[in-house]
């Protein structure tokens, strides 16, 4: 009877490892998806920026060209 307490002891374990490896996966998934989002938004930030400039620039010309 204890070889088979043994045997179910050691089978939870290994499933738990199991589970712990798929939790661990995917918290690193979602903190690279975060690192992606985060970047994605630098990025529209700067286009928008670039834009305002630009959008800035061109009034500032037809201002000086009348």
């Amino acid at each position: 009877m204890k070889i088979r307490h043994l045997v179910t002891l050691l089978a939870l374990a290994a499933l738990a490892g199991c589970g712990a490896d798929t939790m661990s996966a995917a918290a690193t998934s979602a903190a690279l998806k975060k690192q992606e989002l985060e970047q994605g938004q630098k990025t529209m930030e700067q286009a928008k920026q670039r834009i305002d400039q630009a959008m800035q620039l061109e009034r500032e010309r037809a201002i000086a060209g009348q």
